[in-house]
């Protein structure tokens, strides 16, 4: 068997496994998208996802209101109304902290970065009682501007993308910074004409995990939100889900695969520069 014979089959066998673990983790959605259009009796009659009898009862009964003065539009309207927010104040602050870390000297800066990556180890549910505590005590519970969820994102919460963002930062020259202090930019100018375009992979990244990840918070809206009509989509899902209407599951998967659907369009429209900052986050430093 010759070299280049090796390397096809290698190169046949790799695809193979990719092509076969690619159809494995889509199966789901695949499966999802077919549900949707089947009653419940062929829902639970087998694994397969193309129906055989398709309906649409299911995406008609999803734009039905289940819960007072809410549907799923207003509710997908609510969630993006704290999304937005969450995603522009992560990155703004997110991006500071990592850039006074990575690029300034000052006393007691190691500790200060060993305290802040320590939080990493610290489960959320251990804060849910005394955050709860502070923002009552603020006002901020079910507030119509959605404080309690928003304001805590100002201040760099989000410990994995300061680290994130910091070790991209390593990689990058310092010689860069010292030719614009030489053109007269101060270091708010130096981090946004110099530092921040070379951040673009790693800051996409960033805004594609705190989009999908405050999209599908489940546990901060149910807490900090108790007016029905302020619900976001991940709880009036959950909320369509009761004994009164009864358990369509084909309504309940159309919800879950519309309000899925902003989440997918942007990870699409980002995904070479999301998989470009991983990447370089990964191994510089």
């Amino acid at each position: 068997m010759t070299r280049e014979t090796r390397k096809q089959i290698t190169m046949i066998f790799s695809y193979g496994v990719l092509i076969l673990v690619g159809v494995i983790m889509v199966y789901p959605l695949l499966w999802m998208i077919g549900a949707s259009f089947k009653t419940n009796n062929e829902i639970f009659s087998g694994i397969g996802f193309i129906p055989k009898n398709p309906t649409f009862s299911g995406y008609q009964n999803a734009m039905k209101s289940y819960g007072g003065d809410i549907d799923l539009i207003k509710a997908m309207i609510n969630t993006y109304t704290i999304v937005v927010p969450k995603v522009l104040f992560t990155i703004v602050s997110a991006t500071i902290t990592a850039y006074g870390f990575a690029r300034f000297d000052f006393k007691g800066k190691n500790m200060l970065f060993a305290l802040l990556m320590s939080t990493l180890f610290l489960p959320q549910v251990v804060l849910n009682v005394p955050q709860y505590i502070l923002f009552n005590k603020f006002g901020w519970i079910n507030h119509p501007w959605y404080l309690a969820l928003i304001v805590p994102t100002l201040f760099a919460t989000e410990t994995r993308f300061v680290f994130m963002l910091n070790q991209f930062l390593r990689g990058i020259p310092r010689e860069l910074e010292e030719a614009a202090k030489i053109d007269g930019c101060n270091a708010i100018q130096t981090l946004w004409y110099v530092i921040v375009p070379m951040l673009k992979p790693s800051i996409t990244s960033v805004a594609l995990f705190q989009f999908m990840w405050s999209s599908n918070d489940f546990m901060g809206p149910l807490l900090y939100v108790s007016a029905p009509s302020r619900y976001p989509a991940s709880i009036f899902v959950k909320m369509s889900m009761d004994a009164d209407s009864g358990f369509e599951w084909n309504r309940v998967l159309a919800m879950s695969l519309i309000s899925i659907i902003p989440s997918l369009v942007v990870f699409f429209l980002a995904q070479d520069s999301f998989v470009e900052g991983i990447s370089a986050g990964g191994v510089k430093g």
